[in-house]
């Protein structure tokens, strides 16, 4: 039904070649393309900003919005269920695809997250070790933080002494500051803004995640891999930690035309779309066709093949 919706919807529009434009006589008729995001400090909700701009800018018939969310689990739900057209999600959120036809699938791999573990300068915390018996942020109930981190705790062995905290970026940032926990996870595309920001007028420092890469491979192949966190990002000694990828993924049953309008444009305004969060910058059509396990919806399958990347 959804499908037939948007398909009547865009009837007119797809009567012109090569484009989403012309007149819109009616603004109710505009196809709503719902982006769900994440925290308003953190790279999802600006890169999300950033590609609604573009869209309700060169797509005439589409009205493009961003939705705030605790971010990648969450998203994947709201994309699921029809409460969102488009969003972004880590990989390691994402569960094997074991129908031929699923609710969700992908448009592009954006950028990799890499996971963030923040405390103050004067902690006695030096390794996820040293979490035992702390107050520790996992990330919002919903975000992939959450998983990453839990996934980081059991190969570390302390996942059952850690004294649990579920806050958002913005709020775990807050608590740092305050007092109220002593070390917070957040995953995210470099840099993150809250913890730019944190670091650039608080004693604080990121903890080096080095020595559990491995172990995460071990029991978690064919998604995380190691990345550096160098001095020029933060300001802070650099760090080694873990990278997880991130797709923007969308409604399998969403017209092909649309979806190929859509892939066009993220890739063809990656300058715009870098300018508003650097992360945007790392993406490219050969890098953005590797989303396992997702499938590539049709429309942007067509894109790719077309350029050719």
């Amino acid at each position: 039904m959804r499908s037939r919706r948007y398909t009547a919807r865009l009837a007119v529009l797809l009567m012109l070649p090569g484009t989403l434009g012309g007149c819109r006589e009616d603004p109710d008729e505009a196809v709503q393309i719902r982006i769900a995001t994440g925290s308003p400090t953190a790279v999802y909700h600006a890169f999300g900003q950033s590609l609604a701009t573009i869209l309700n800018r060169e797509l005439p018939e589409v009205e493009a919005s961003v939705v705030v969310t605790a971010a990648s689990a969450a998203n994947v739900e709201l994309v699921r269920t029809g409460q969102a057209e488009l969003g972004f999600t880590q990989a390691d959120v994402l569960a094997p695809v074991t129908t031929p036809t699923p609710a969700v699938v992908a448009v592009a791999r954006v950028y990799d997250d890499l996971l963030h573990l923040v405390t103050t300068a004067q902690s006695p915390i030096r390794t996820v070790a040293d979490l035992r018996g702390r107050r520790v942020s996992l990330g919002a109930p919903g975000s992939g933080t959450g998983i990453t981190a839990n996934r980081l705790l059991t190969v570390a062995g302390v996942a059952g002494d850690v004294d649990r905290h579920a806050l958002n970026l913005d709020d775990s940032v807050a608590a740092l500051r305050e007092g109220r926990i002593d070390a917070f996870f957040f995953s995210g595309g470099l840099p993150v803004r809250g913890v730019e920001q944190l670091l650039a007028d608080t004693a604080a420092r990121v903890v080096d995640l080095g020595d559990w890469i491995e172990p995460l491979r071990r029991n978690y192949p064919e998604v995380y891999v190691s990345r550096d966190i160098p001095r020029s990002v933060y300001g802070v000694d650099p760090i080694t930690t873990v990278a997880n990828p991130n797709y923007l993924i969308v409604q399998a049953d969403l017209p092909d035309r649309l979806v190929r309008e859509l892939t066009r444009l993220l890739m063809e305004r990656r300058a715009e779309l870098a300018a508003a969060h650097p992360a945007a910058g790392r993406l490219s059509p050969r890098s953005a066709i590797a989303t396992t396990p997702l499938p590539l919806h049709p429309g942007a399958a067509a894109w790719y093949r077309e350029s050719k990347p």
